[in-house]
């Protein structure tokens, strides 16, 4: 159940919200707002936070912005023994209060506005739930889409989203949901490019200025198609700036250079080229080196990371002893392709690194009854 927390610098009055509602609902006090403060970061789930207006050191106001910054889901209560008009507007607008309450508060009223408080929150958390589902649905499912449309360039951003989660984890990044989406989506900008002009960029072939242009356009569209999607305006920033040195060269051409680049951008942009290198047939020390070589591009902190976190390890494609040769009706939902597939003409169907999922499978055998693929097929054996 979750539990309602009473901030005030009053013993007294925080014993006597324990007499009248211990028996209501689970309440638990904290003697002034440090004490306030320290409860909220042990991530026990406050679903309500109460607190008195006069504290010494940080106000009722001041604590509950700090509260809200720690907890923003839990919902806020304010008591107060004044209850002038602009110590509730600011209560309101800077601790963004539910509720204002002037002691002293009858229990029952009292209790009553924790109940409708508790109400909120399971509000609050269910369209938070909601939308989380919603939403990762929709880009699991745009990700599907386009892997099947552009399999080269979607089946690269997979990798670049293990890379770039692993990076993150050895920086001590917690919230990396951002950054994976961005990492899948970064060449989302594709689809508005011809085919040919994609496949021969893929493979470094020379192009020309007309062409390099719409290249360099690519991250700049892709921007405009997700900013216009709800909480994706950060990962479509991310996307804006994946290829921005960190001295500022790069596109886009404007005057954002260094930690004004969005972190996760920097972390972007050192696993994209890190990852480039290889493809070009570098070995994992070596790609490392070309990036050493150029620290101006990136993050120093980024770049030091992502040596000492990948500076033991080896590519994918330097692990080719832990892959296995499968025919199609051996393969299972969960295994990750360590090559591309082709049909049996030669075109890419599924490019090497994607995880197999329903309806990856059933593309295989689609094409596998129409025109052939070629068999058998590499996957990743588990470990």
């Amino acid at each position: 159940m979750k539990k309602v927390l009473f901030v005030d610098d009053d013993p007294n009055i925080l014993a006597a919200f324990q007499r009248q509602l211990r028996k209501e609902l689970p309440i638990e006090t904290a003697l002034g707002p440090e004490q306030g403060l320290t409860a909220l970061d042990s991530g026990d789930g406050y679903a309500v936070v109460v607190a008195d207006m006069n504290m010494p050191g940080m106000n009722g106001v001041d604590f509950l912005r700090a509260a809200r910054t720690k907890t923003p889901d839990s919902v806020r209560v304010m008591l107060t023994g004044n209850a002038d008009q602009h110590t509730a507007i600011e209560a309101v607008n800077e601790g963004a209060v539910f509720r204002f309450l002037t002691k002293p508060c009858p229990p029952d009223k009292l209790l009553q506005v924790l109940r409708d408080a508790l109400r909120q929150h399971e509000l609050i958390r269910a369209e938070h739930e909601l939308l989380d589902r919603t939403l990762r649905g929709c880009v699991n499912s745009l990700m599907e889409i386009l892997s099947m449309a552009d399999p080269r360039a979607f089946g690269h951003a997979r990798q670049l989203r293990d890379l770039a989660l692993e990076l993150a984890r050895n920086m001590g990044l917690t919230k990396t949901w951002d950054l994976e989406v961005a990492a899948l989506l970064s060449p989302i900008g594709n689809v508005t490019l011809p085919s040919g002009l994609v496949a021969r960029a893929w493979e470094q072939q020379p192009l020309s200025p007309p062409e390099a242009k719409m290249l360099g356009r690519v991250p700049a569209i892709g921007c405009e198609l997700l900013q216009q999607i709800p909480r994706l305006e950060g990962v479509a920033r991310t996307i804006l700036y994946q290829g921005k040195g960190y001295d500022g060269s790069g596109t886009p051409e404007d005057e954002v250079a260094g930690s004004r680049i969005p972190l996760h951008a920097r972390l972007l942009k050192v696993v994209c080229d890190l990852s480039l290198s290889e493809h070009r047939g570098l070995t994992r020390a070596a790609a490392l080196e070309e990036l050493r070589r150029h620290r101006g591009w990136y993050d120093p902190e980024v770049l030091a990371t992502a040596i000492r976190c990948f500076g033991g390890t080896a590519s994918t494609a330097e692990m080719g002893a832990e892959n296995r040769a499968m025919l199609l009706p051996e393969l299972t939902i969960g295994q990750v392709l360590a090559a591309d597939v082709e049909t049996a003409h030669g075109m890419l169907i599924v490019s090497a690194g994607q995880t197999i999922t329903e309806p990856l499978l059933r593309r295989l055998q689609n094409f596998a009854t129409l025109s052939g693929i070629r068999q058998p097929i590499l996957v990743h054996a588990p470990t």
